[in-house]
């Protein structure tokens, strides 16, 4: 018999995708393992597999379609002996509903008790939007005087915008001149319940954009986390002159240039160690506790072009700095070109959001949920610092640190930045 292929979900938090191409078109023979298609997420292209044996009687969803929702159809695979014609499912007939009785007719209102117009009162009755009043109130146009194009003749932004100062108020009982076009309303709001930012711009002063499946993504999840977690921040200078230091020697002595070592990959170390030492931080927050993680996975936020993706260097804590540069150069070139696979980009416990070679001092940064804390870091620069009672000249960086405070606790907090920045003045501490 037919079976429909439907939209699978290639990650937990996968609502919808994108089915970016067929690798196989009606009428081909397929095995469970064989690619059928590639289904793009927010964040990652991905290849799909058939699960059963059959043959493609049905595309359902053509490629090139965004926005399917998981666990929706796109395809039928039949078995063999049966053919296309029956590979489409069939509709469920839908029951006719019964017809309700036809209401009475009623009779007419004698004209003695017809309620009569009431001289004065029309303001009363006078439905805008808002924003058409405030218009009004600037132009100083008579709303009463105007015909509402909106939803049960409500006057909108369109309407205001048409009319012209002292426009006679039509006469009681009279018509409401009717336009020859109706205009379409402005829209009200965003999903965020704020004002739709195209009610304050001119048509045509502006080019939009349409969302893609990422940038949907990022709204909704640092929307949620910015309104749901309770955030702090600590921010403490770290010298890296030493880790400067260390870094070039590392560099010179690899062998045929087998590794390049980045600061950003001993920040890495260094908060996996810190880490361990504070275990308190290296946790996230349910709703019935708190889970502790017993390994330090460490995200590395990734500027893309088209977004941004935090993948992982898991059990960062038991890797060197070679290995752990080689995993972020791996993580970064694959995720630009959206082959991460989710269990690369989703979990994880901690992250590391680096703008310093942007030249960016200071900054803080969104927590990226379940973790209950990320690092922004910013640029090194030579700066002037009192040691004991000298001012010396050495190269430092700020780093700010935001938490959740249903996890993380102020002293909690201040303890891992004193390790983070132990480690990070000291390399060789990493060693121990």
């Amino acid at each position: 018999m037919s079976t429909q292929i439907l939209m699978p979900a290639l990650s937990p938090t996968m609502e919808e995708g994108k089915l970016a191409k067929w690798h196989v078109k009606e009428g081909d023979e397929v095995h469970a393992g064989d690619v059928i298609a590639e289904i793009e997420t927010d964040k990652a292209t991905m290849e799909f597999e058939a699960a059963d044996d059959g043959r493609i009687g049905k595309i359902l969803v053509p490629e090139g379609t965004e926005g399917v929702k998981v666990n929706t159809p796109i395809a039928v695979l039949i078995g063999e002996g049966e053919t296309a014609a029956v590979a489409e499912p069939k509709p469920r007939p839908r029951p006719t509903p019964a017809k309700a009785p036809a209401p009475a007719p009623k009779e007419p209102m004698p004209e003695a008790v017809k309620p009569a117009p009431v001289e004065g009162k029309k303001e009363d009755r006078v439905f805008a939007s808002p924003l058409a009043r405030r218009i009004a109130q600037q132009k100083g146009i008579d709303l009463a005087a105007l015909a509402g194009t909106g939803p049960r003749g409500r006057i909108v932004k369109a309407d205001v915008e048409t009319a012209k100062p002292g426009a006679d108020r039509p006469a009681l009982g009279a018509p409401a001149p009717q336009p020859a076009a109706p205009q379409p309303a402005a829209p009200a709001a965003s999903s965020g319940g704020q004002p739709d930012a195209r009610l304050f711009y001119q048509a045509g002063d502006y080019d939009e954009i349409p969302h893609d499946l990422m940038r949907k993504a990022i709204g909704k999840r640092l929307a949620a986390a910015a309104a749901s977690i309770p955030h702090f921040y600590l921010t403490v200078d770290c010298r890296i002159d030493n880790l400067l230091e260390a870094r070039t020697k590392l560099n010179q002595a690899a062998p045929n240039g087998a590794y390049k070592l980045s600061v950003n990959d001993f920040l890495v170390k260094a908060a996996a160690l810190a880490l361990m030492r504070v275990p308190e931080c290296n946790a996230s927050w349910t709703e019935t506790a708190v889970l502790r993680h017993k390994h330090a996975d460490v995200g590395v936020a990734v500027a893309l072009d088209f977004g941004l993706v935090t993948p992982i260097v898991f059990r960062a804590e038991a890797k060197g700095l070679a290995a752990i540069s080689a995993e972020v150069r791996s993580l970064a070139e694959r995720a630009r070109a959206k082959k991460l696979k989710p269990r690369e980009y989703e979990g994880g416990s901690f992250a590391i959001s680096n703008l310093g070679m942007m030249g960016i001092k200071q900054f803080t940064a969104i927590i990226n949920p379940p973790h209950a804390g990320i690092l922004a870091v910013g640029a090194g620069e030579r700066r002037a610092i009192v040691t004991g009672d000298k001012l010396e000249i050495a190269t430092a960086m700020t780093v700010t640190m935001s938490c959740d405070h249903r996890v993380i606790d102020g002293a909690t907090g201040a303890r891992f930045l004193q390790a983070f920045k132990q480690f990070v003045e000291e390399p060789a501490a990493m060693l121990l």
